[in-house]
């Protein structure tokens, strides 16, 4: 099995070493193996685990539900219904989200084609006044 040093998941996982032991404190990063002198040892799964963590952070998942989901996870099999309807629940906010920065986009840019279009008309009025 295939180990990583503290120093290789933060880079891996661009996070702070800090950061990744708050994860830990708080108990949403499950099962961080040590060795006989007590330093971590982050698995492959630790990796896929603090990537999950990342993406539900970066979408504005609390960490107070991320918790709820560990300790559902860690409940095992029987819970994996009330996991999928979290997970479901913040997918539905993040496509919310998604929709209301794709209509803020379409603004943008919008009133940047406007810009253009006046700029054009500008360099006309320069160019002929020559």
């Amino acid at each position: 099995m295939k180990y990583y040093s503290m120093k290789e998941i933060t880079v891996l996982t661009n996070q702070s070493a800090s950061a990744i032991r708050y994860y830990e404190k708080e108990e949403i990063l499950p099962s961080i193996e040590r060795d006989e002198n007590g330093v971590r040892r982050y698995t492959e799964n630790n990796l896929e685990w603090l990537h999950f963590i990342l993406a539900l952070r970066s979408t504005n998942m609390p960490i107070a539900e991320i918790k709820r989901y560990v300790h559902l996870y860690k409940q095992g099999d029987s819970t994996i219904r009330e996991r999928r309807t979290l997970l479901s629940l913040h997918k539905q906010k993040v496509e919310q989200e998604v929709k209301l920065q794709q209509n803020y986009l379409a603004r943008i840019s919008k009133k940047i084609t406007l810009y253009d279009d006046v700029s054009k008309d500008l360099q006309k009025v320069t160019c002929s006044t020559y």
